[in-house]
């Protein structure tokens, strides 16, 4: 019994070992995306899956890469981007793939796809580079519903909200989205939002927030948060996390423990950051949100009224003394369509240049003029609000992922936030070779499992036997970001190697045009008959 037993034995072992590959990275350390410290490998791939993780014969390998001096790693997935649109545009995604994103979660900010299916065949049928799944965006729901009505909904209309929802989580959205400081989310109160996301918790779905205030409230608005997490029994995403308000500069700690205490009572909540001191969002965020209500026409009248303009400006200028500032130096436009020579100056350096007085209020007026010459159409901007002390903080806090709160940059437009194109390398450059703020196996973590675990993507973000085979090969002395705030258009260097259900998409530094991307449907996903 024993010798059978040896034989079979060997038979088996003999074939596992003759077993051919369609890839086999060899001479690599291997970080499984655990947090564990890394090891030797080989890693097999076959069929689009992870075959084999140890010593591997060159020979049963229908193609060879040599990782020599690289480590190998889950590919990177990144839980926040927008890329509704620039993705169908640029379905090669190139600012993520070259960073060693492999996979996206869109959907955002309380902005998505109203007709999930209808995108997500979109996708299927052109293909793409990376990943794809989805959060049905709040926003996106009361706007289909409500308009931008600033006031509570109907019962009516909040069922009506709540069958969107529903519809959506069956159509594969991972979760429900809030941007609670975007017209018309802003308009919703909090019971509103709990119970859209309670049909979203029914699927199986999470919550992702852009919180109703990152600056002089922030505490209130994670609390928020945090209320509906308990409220809806609902896993709670906090998107790009932060403190952008000069007064409470280092206060991150106090944010941290909030999202730590709601975690020790048995609340699901975690938070994504983007490693930068400057955010950006719409021209339009600086503006109150009581003067976008009710569609362009209304606004439009507002600006022009002089006593709603008075009133305007002087809240706006209410808000920069609450947060220290004497100006709009801080806020630096991104892409302004109607004169692209703006891109990259600040509101006072224009306001400068157009020989205006130079006063707040000059530069607040010049706001809502420059908003009314776009027809109010979304105008992006960078603003520099926040301190270097609490981005190392929340970069420290383990519950912290990384999001790049980035679309698909079309290289050479604009002037976009260099996290578009560097997040990843940002962090494995500046923040763990340089400054040591976290260790390299830790980054690698943030990155790949913690989420994958997050969003449920239960055969992604580590390198196991089985799991598909989305890897990045990285140089840990070399990777660097090369975007920067006066240079945005810029490719991480240091990552030759981006490999997407087994296929590489990044070949030696260089794109190679496929797109073996899938979508990636949540739990509650039906079937259309």
């Amino acid at each position: 019994m024993l010798r059978c037993f040896l034989v079979l034995f060997l038979l088996v072992s003999s074939r596992v070992h003759a077993q051919r590959y369609d890839i086999v990275i060899r001479n690599g350390r291997v970080i499984d995306g655990t947090g564990n410290p890394w090891i030797r490998a080989d890693v097999g791939i076959k069929d689009g899956r992870i075959s084999t993780i140890g010593p591997i014969d060159a020979a049963n390998a229908t193609r060879t890469i040599d990782a020599s001096g690289l480590i190998v790693a889950p590919g990177f997935i990144d839980v926040h981007t927008h890329v509704e649109g620039s993705l169908n545009a640029q379905p090669e995604a190139p600012n993520f793939t070259y960073d060693g994103v492999t996979t996206i979660i869109t959907g955002n900010c309380g902005g998505s796809s109203a007709n999930l299916q209808a995108y997500f065949d979109t996708l299927r049928r052109q293909g793409m580079s990376v990943n794809v799944g989805s959060l049905i965006g709040h926003n996106t729901v009361r706007m289909k519903v409500m308009k931008l009505a600033f006031r509570e909904p109907t019962a009516r209309e909040q069922a009506n909200m709540e069958g969107l929802v529903e519809q959506a989580m069956r159509d594969g959205a991972v979760g429900l989205s809030t941007g609670l400081i975007y017209t018309p989310g802003t308009y919703a109160r909090t019971a509103e939002v709990v119970n859209l996301a309670k049909v979203a918790a029914r699927y199986g779905g999470i919550y992702a927030s852009h919180i109703r205030n990152e600056g002089q409230n922030v505490k209130q608005a994670v609390a928020e948060a945090i209320q509906i997490s308990r409220e809806a029994g609902i896993p709670v995403e906090i998107s790009h996390f932060k403190v952008a308000s000069k007064p409470l500069w280092g206060k991150s700690t106090e944010t941290v423990e909030l999202v730590e205490a709601a975690r020790r009572e048995g609340l699901d909540v975690t938070v994504d950051q983007y490693p930068y001191t400057a955010s950006s969002t719409s021209l339009a965020s600086i503006v109150p949100t009581w003067a976008l209500a009710d569609g362009d026409s209304a606004v439009l009248a507002r600006f022009r009224d002089p006593a709603m303009r008075a009133k305007i400006r002087t809240e706006m200028l209410d808000g920069l003394k609450k947060n220290l500032r004497k100006n709009y130096e801080y806020a630096v436009v991104a892409v302004y369509k109607p004169d692209s020579t703006l891109n990259g100056l600040s509101i006072s350096t224009i306001n400068k240049q157009m020989g205006r007085k130079q006063t707040a209020a000059t530069e607040a007026d010049l706001i809502l003029d420059l908003m009314e010459r776009a027809t109010l159409n979304r105008i992006q901007m960078v603003y520099h609000t926040m301190a270097e002390t609490d981005v190392e903080t929340i970069l420290r806090y383990p519950n912290t992922m990384i999001a790049s709160d980035a679309g698909v940059a079309k290289l050479g437009s604009g002037m976009p936030h260099p996290r578009a194109y560097g997040t990843n390398a940002r962090v494995l450059g500046r923040y763990v070779r340089e400054r040591h703020v976290i260790p390299l196996e830790e980054a690698i973590r943030r990155m790949t499992s913690l989420p994958a675990q997050r969003f449920r993507l239960t055969d992604r973000g580590l390198l196991r036997p089985g799991y598909a085979a989305d890897l990045v090969l990285f140089d840990e002395k070399t990777v660097s970001d090369q975007a920067t705030y006066d240079q945005p258009h810029a490719y991480t260097t240091g990552i030759p190697w981006v490999l997407v259900n087994g296929i590489p998409v990044v070949e030696n530094g260089q794109h190679t045009g496929q797109r073996p991307g899938q979508l990636l449907l949540g739990p509650g996903y039906v079937q259309p008959k």
